[in-house]
């Protein structure tokens, strides 16, 4: 319980403010018990709380149909000596809200990889199986090892590979999942832990148009993935960025809680 544990997060761009960042150091720092090192792996440090480490995004691997930095940068924080990273290590995205106790994460089968089975719509589940496919907005290895460092390795072989653009077109989560199991042990986070805010807490069409998206009881995450990004899930999704109306089926009433997450992280 006394050794230090390591949150790592990404950011690049300006698409998410670094309020982003800020806030969700705030969630974990009031959620994780046990001594912890925050790092950002950034393009920019401007704004970023100075209790949060910063660290250089990995140079360009040279991807063959992505402009860099990109989603790719998660499989390059497997590297060993990266960030002076060891020990066990959560990565979270930062459209993610921590809204409950965290230190299970870290004692959940210790030496795997462990992540999130990804969410997919309940028509895509009616007559098919689910894939075996995390969602890298939540996983957790051990830094440091060679294990690990293991699916560094895997990408920069298979990066180049057009019989492989399958797992690299799309996100880093297919790729990733793969590289994991090919070099250790693949662990999913027990469903409850980790909700999808659309899959899981907003109502299907069309009780999301009047009733409130539930807070999961079990869950100590809540991902925003898409949209609604988490001010739209406090304020009500009901249009884009620029205005245009949503359709109705994808829109979400004002949550009080989500909002009270974000605007007081910590409280």
């Amino acid at each position: 319980m006394s050794d230090k544990v390591n949150v790592l997060c990404l950011k690049w761009g300006s698409y998410y403010s670094v309020d982003y960042v800020n806030r969700l150091y705030a969630n974990v720092k009031a959620h994780l018990k046990r001594p912890f090192r925050f790092v950002c792996v950034t393009d920019s440090t401007d704004g970023i709380d100075p209790h949060v480490e910063c660290a250089q995004i990995p140079p360009d691997p040279g991807l063959r149909f992505h402009k860099w930095p990109n989603v790719h940068v998660k499989p390059m924080l497997f590297k060993k000596g990266y960030a002076g990273l060891e020990g066990p290590t959560l990565f979270l995205d930062i459209d993610l809200l921590v809204i409950n106790e965290l230190d299970k994460f870290f004692d959940y089968r210790p030496g795997d990889f462990c992540i999130i089975h990804n969410w997919v719509e309940l028509r895509k589940r009616l007559f098919r199986k689910l894939p075996d496919i995390g969602n890298s907005s939540c996983f957790r290895f051990d830094a440091g090892t060679d294990t690990s460092n293991g699916v560094y390795e895997c990408f920069m072989r298979d990066k180049g590979n057009p019989e492989l653009d399958y797992y690299f077109m799309r996100g880093s989560q297919k790729f990733q999942t793969r590289a994991m199991k090919e070099v250790g042990t693949v662990s999913w986070w027990p469903d409850e832990w980790v909700a999808s805010f659309k899959r899981t807490c907003i109502p299907y069409f069309p009780f999301n148009l009047f009733v409130t998206p539930r807070r999961p009881k079990t869950a100590s995450i809540v991902a925003f993935h898409g949209h609604p990004d988490i001010p739209e899930g406090a304020s009500g999704f009901v249009a884009d960025r620029h205005g245009k109306k949503v359709p109705l089926h994808l829109r979400c009433r004002p949550t009080p809680w989500v909002k009270e997450a974000w605007e007081n992280p910590g409280a």
